[in-house]
């Protein structure tokens, strides 16, 4: 029996949403469906919601730091979550994961150092390359019919001119939606540790796999991995609270985790929020009956657009991805340019996406959906991209 409902449309406007807010600043439109940025639409699990009240009831918001009881809760979450057994001493608090990425990428490398990611991207990998003076290098990933896998003989092809010395993985992947299998983490992490490459993972997008179990987190790939790799993880995706700008890193390596500290340190990001320490221990103690069924309603979502374009847009390509909340919808057979098919679902469907390309070169005739929002709302959108669809075919006859 559910216990919770998600068809409930929540009102955001006017409370300072980058999502539904920002819209003009962003897009240049007012008016568009907003079903972009990598944030849900659904309110945070009642056990979050509950600890905050109380927390705010107390009145009293000092310096706060991580209890013992905060540590037990992540722990507790990773070992039922995903069977990976961590210690305390391993997690190092960052207020996000970007920042940790940037953090890592300053301490484990120097300008001129080259980067690997492996593309079409999150964005931010790109940025925290660049705007420090390091050589990005891409990977691109090979993709058919919506299924992608690593090109690891291009990625050895890379570890090969000496110059790499850390590969940033996504996984699950963003904004593919792709879980990597063990077998593919495996060989990722032999090439790494022969060409003693560092892996910094960020895992946010973890808990929202679609089977139970699926995802495999990078450090229990093998004792050698675990010395050489950062994870990354954080309640914001999976729970909804991503402006309380809470993350744990999880830093096996006693050297590289003193080293991160210090960078964490000196960039003056080591104080936890009183509300996101709350609201995260909040949610890893008695939030996974939530998670489990906004996660199962997600999935109709996305069967439900997938099913709908069968039936209405053939021409649009959705495949449903291992993990997110995230499509990644194919526009390619509709042979616009990007700068065209952009403007025309801003303008002509009114609906705001991410546009492929930000995600890499790799991303040309793609967008990013975001489903994580009632059903009402993924109906319409659908019924806009039908009418704006045929009002194509209308012009080519």
């Amino acid at each position: 029996m559910k216990k919770y409902s998600f068809d409930e449309s929540i009102h955001r406007l006017d409370t300072g949403s980058e999502k539904w807010d920002a819209l003009e600043e962003i897009f240049g439109v007012m008016e568009a469906l907003p079903m972009w940025v990598a944030d849900m639409d659904f309110a945070a699990p009642p056990s979050v919601i509950q600890a905050l009240q109380s927390r705010v009831e107390h009145g009293v918001f000092g310096y706060t730091v991580r209890t013992d009881s905060y540590h037990e809760a992540v722990i507790g979450w990773m070992e039922s979550r995903h069977n990976w057994s961590i210690e305390k001493e391993w997690i190092v608090f960052t207020p996000g994961i970007v920042p940790a990425l940037s953090i890592a990428v300053q301490r484990f490398t120097a300008p001129g150092d080259a980067v690997v990611i492996q593309t079409p991207v999150y964005a931010p990998f790109y940025e925290v390359v660049r705007g420090q003076g390091r050589e990005l290098m891409t990977n691109p990933l090979k993709g058919t019919n919506g299924h992608y896998t690593m090109d690891l003989e291009h990625l050895e092809s890379c570890f090969q001119t000496g110059r790499v010395k850390m590969l940033i993985l996504c996984s699950p992947h963003n904004p593919l939606g792709t879980v990597w299998s063990r077998h593919e983490l495996e060989e990722l992490a032999a090439l790494c540790v022969r060409y003693d490459v560092l892996i910094v993972s960020d895992e946010i997008h973890a808990d929202l796999v679609h089977q139970p179990g699926a995802h495999t987190p990078l450090s229990m790939i093998s004792d050698a991995i675990a010395q050489q790799s950062i994870i990354c993880t954080a309640p914001s995706k999976t729970f909804n609270i991503p402006g309380l700008c809470t993350s744990n890193i999880i830093i096996p390596n006693a050297k590289l985790r003193e080293s991160f500290m210090q960078g964490v340190k000196i960039m003056g990001l080591s104080s936890i929020s009183t509300l996101g320490a709350t609201a995260a221990e909040a949610a890893y103690r008695g939030g996974a009956d939530w998670l489990d069924e906004c996660l199962a309603y997600v999935r109709g979502n996305m069967e439900y657009v997938q099913q709908y374009a069968a039936e209405h847009i053939p021409q649009l390509g959705i495949y449903l991805p291992d993990a997110t909340y995230l499509l990644w919808l194919d526009f390619s057979k509709l042979n616009m340019t990007q700068e065209e098919l952009s403007s025309a679902l801003l303008n002509e469907a009114k609906i705001a996406l991410n546009d492929g390309i930000i995600f890499g070169t790799e991303g040309t005739g793609f967008m990013r959906m975001n489903v994580a929002c009632p059903r009402a709302r993924v109906e319409e959108a659908m019924r806009r991209l039908t009418a704006w669809v045929n009002s194509l075919s209308q012009v080519l006859l």
